[in-house]
């Protein structure tokens, strides 16, 4: 299907823009009263992420009420250990639980490599139902977590502050450890290759707890992993965004994907120096900014755009929009973005 608006499919290819292309990590749910209306009438946020027309009537919420060049589809990077057999509940204002963790040989017996089309359908047939309702109006992106963010939470068994047993695993049992991100790696590429025959325009691998490891760490355990998956995804771009790993810049200019994201830690001049001019970069305001007034937000914008520079970038915030952020400063990010770059483009 012919896209309407292929602004960030091209900009992550580094073609031409007539402006820089926005939308915002987590704007499907969270900030807006419509997702939360329909999140009210279910039982629980897994019943919203497994039924296919619900999942993808939020994903395109944000398309219709935000106006953002792109939509996400509406799903969790949780998926993929649950689809391996390692279940998790999603508990309100505390976050995902895993009644049973990974940290044994004899836990590794209960894990397969799960099957996207047996073991993740749901969220393949969002993805169907999302592409006939948007109708080519904007590109719809897919995502998984990198392999080593969900080693993480499969041994730490929640959220953490440290992830101590899922670091330490890396010290005490570093084979176990290799095991185990070998068989997510194997099982996220499967699932990133089915989102794309699915419909998928745009791949991204969200690594949300890089930051928490060593340089050394990181390169032996989740850097290669993760270039494995974007040599095997090559039909459409793909985008890693790694959060806190401003030590592994110049390793990313090796990946074999189109754009790099960055947080708002990450300084734009150093980040192009280290990744280099042939990728894109995704980023990278602050989400606090939209705490703040709507010229403040204005400002900011602009400064950050004029970093970047006109080409070979997709605004987006440094990490997703908080839940308490007011759509109204949402909007006026994302339609600076608009108005800025379309007034660039015809000075």
């Amino acid at each position: 299907m012919q896209l309407k608006n292929d602004l960030l499919i091209r900009a992550a290819k580094g073609e031409a823009v007539e402006r820089t292309p926005v939308w915002l990590m987590r704007q499907a749910g969270r900030i807006l009263p419509e997702y939360r209306a329909v999140r009210n009438s279910l039982s629980g946020f897994k019943e919203l992420v497994e039924t296919p027309e619900l999942a993808a009537e939020v994903t395109i919420q944000p398309v219709d009420i935000l106006d953002v060049d792109a939509a996400i589809i509406f799903s969790d990077i949780l998926v993929v250990p649950e689809a391996m057999g390692c279940t998790y509940e999603m508990i309100e204002k505390r976050g995902p639980i895993f009644p049973r963790t990974i940290r044994t040989e004899e836990d590794m017996k209960r894990l397969r490599v799960a099957d996207p089309h047996e073991h993740l359908q749901y969220v393949l047939d969002a993805i169907k139902v999302t592409k006939r309702a948007l109708n080519g109006r904007v590109p719809l992106i897919g995502f998984a977590g990198a392999p080593w963010t969900i080693l993480a939470y499969m041994v730490e068994g929640s959220g953490s502050k440290t992830f101590s047993h899922a670091r330490g695993m890396l010290y005490t049992n570093p084979k176990l450890a290799h095991q185990l991100l070998r068989m997510i790696t194997d099982t996220t590429t499967a699932y990133l290759k089915a989102q794309v025959e699915a419909g998928a325009n745009l791949i991204q691998i969200f690594d949300s707890w890089a930051g928490i490891l060593s340089p050394a760490h990181y390169r032996e355990f989740a850097l290669p992993y993760i270039s494995e998956i974007c040599n095997a995804i090559r039909n459409v771009p793909v985008t890693v965004f790694a959060k806190g790993a401003f030590f592994a810049l110049e390793d990313f200019s090796k990946l074999n994907c189109e754009t790099i994201g960055l947080d708002w830690h990450m300084e734009i001049a150093r980040a192009r120096q280290e990744v280099g001019p042939n990728k894109t970069l995704q980023g990278n305001m602050d989400p606090c900014l939209l705490y703040s007034s709507f010229d403040t937000i204005q400002k900011e914008t602009i400064k950050m755009l004029k970093e970047f520079g006109p080409q070979r970038h997709i605004a987006n915030l440094g990490h997703g929009v908080y839940p308490d952020t007011d759509p109204e400063k949402v909007k006026c990010f994302i339609q600076t973005v608009k108005e800025y770059g379309s007034a660039v483009s015809q000075s």
